[in-house]
């Protein structure tokens, strides 16, 4: 075998392995020390009287409150909020202990409101806990909000971050708190520190949502040229913005159980038209429009990591964009360095096997997504 050609099979069976180590890992449910969550916290209030409300992933929350496996193995929303009621106090108990509100130097006191309840994110069951907080003394140096809700140290999640809106005093913005930064303190939050969190909030999200990195690696798969690559990107890139800020102003609203299966059966789109296809674009005068109304769609998903509320949503505009605008760096920095890669594999002799390789592994893992999203509650 010549040199090149082994440099070939070399070059392909690092594909085939790359490509089947990640449907393995998107496929298997995450291991606890390699999980990570996000919390999601709504501050309003003036003055000494806050309310809080808190979203946080069930069956991390139940674990944390030590309760027994029968509260955080609950699947179904109904048996769910029966164990969130029947566990009121311990779950109670952790959230105070873990997030609190200061008004001034002084500490609030947190009060329960009704009941939790439970919601889906990105095919997830959260708690929501709301809490009413009474502050004492005269409010120098304003409201300050810290989180340390699922440390390092529970050992069930690492690297929790807390997704902060608020609206205190007639001050409205947004904040990621965690353990390095655990406390917002409302007058000293700078718009520039805010640009920089949600900046890379949208890196860390468009890099641990592997669905959407299959999509886009399905994309580059099927471009032939460089300008095939500027415009298909650009078409996802337009309508994936339109969407993600529509939904994230709470202008538009679509149900995780319709998102998420849609999101699988994009992949799937483009991966099958790269099989058929192999060395000719399958999708022909198509591709714009799939990738752009698929694009629409992702959109929706992306905007699920921030729910940000209607209310004084334009205010937090800055926060939205910051955010987008990591999804794009991020988008171009893994098309910069996987194009030239797949650019430089169909010069050699496996190329006609490339596209199998890479494309069988992510069509088997997103009709495994697609099927298991299927079963969520709308």
């Amino acid at each position: 075998m010549s040199r090149r050609r082994r440099l070939s099979a070399a070059v392909l069976a690092l594909a085939c392995a790359v490509a089947c180590a990640l449907g393995v890992l998107a496929a298997a449910p995450a291991s606890a020390h390699n999980a990570t969550t996000k919390a999601h916290a709504t501050v309003t209030g003036t003055g000494a009287d806050v309310r809080v409300v808190l979203d946080l992933e069930y069956d991390l929350l139940m674990k944390s409150a030590w309760l027994y496996a029968e509260a955080y193995d609950a699947k179904e929303r109904a048996e769910q909020l029966r164990q969130l009621k029947k566990n009121h106090a311990a779950v109670v108990g952790y959230v105070t202990r873990r997030f609190a509100v200061a008004y001034g130097d002084s500490p609030c006191t947190a009060t329960p409101v009704g009941d939790a309840d439970v919601r889906t994110r990105d095919g997830v069951a959260f708690a929501v806990v709301t809490l009413a907080y009474r502050c004492a003394g005269g409010g120098e140096g304003g409201h300050a909000v810290s989180s340390a809700i699922f440390p390092d140290a529970e050992s069930f999640v690492h690297s929790t971050q807390t997704i902060v809106g608020y609206t205190l005093d007639g001050t409205t913005g947004s904040a990621v708190l965690t353990a390095a930064n655990p406390t917002l303190r409302v007058g000293e939050h700078r718009a520039s520190h805010q640009v920089g969190e949600f900046f890379l909030l949208g890196a860390e999200h468009l890099l641990s949502g592997l669905d959407h990195v299959f999509f886009l690696l399905a994309l580059l798969i099927g471009a032939r040229r460089a300008r095939d690559v500027v415009v298909t990107a650009s078409a996802f890139t337009a309508a994936h913005s339109i969407t993600f800020l529509l939904a994230a102003l709470g202008i538009v609203h679509v149900p995780a159980g319709i998102v998420e299966p849609v999101i699988a059966v994009s992949i799937i789109v483009v991966a099958v038209a790269n099989l058929l296809g192999r060395d000719e674009d399958r999708l022909g005068r198509w591709r714009l429009p799939i990738v752009f109304a698929f694009g629409l769609v992702h959109g929706l998903g992306f905007a699920s990591a921030l729910d940000i509320e209607e209310k004084g949503s334009w205010e937090l505009l800055l926060s939205l964009l910051s955010f987008n605008v990591g999804i794009e760096a991020t988008q171009l920095l893994i098309i910069a360095v996987l194009f030239p890669l797949l650019a430089l594999l169909r010069r050699t002799s496996a190329a006609h096997w490339m596209t199998a390789a890479m494309s069988v592994p992510i069509v088997a893992v997103s009709l495994y997504w697609c099927v298991d999203r299927i079963a969520l509650p709308l």
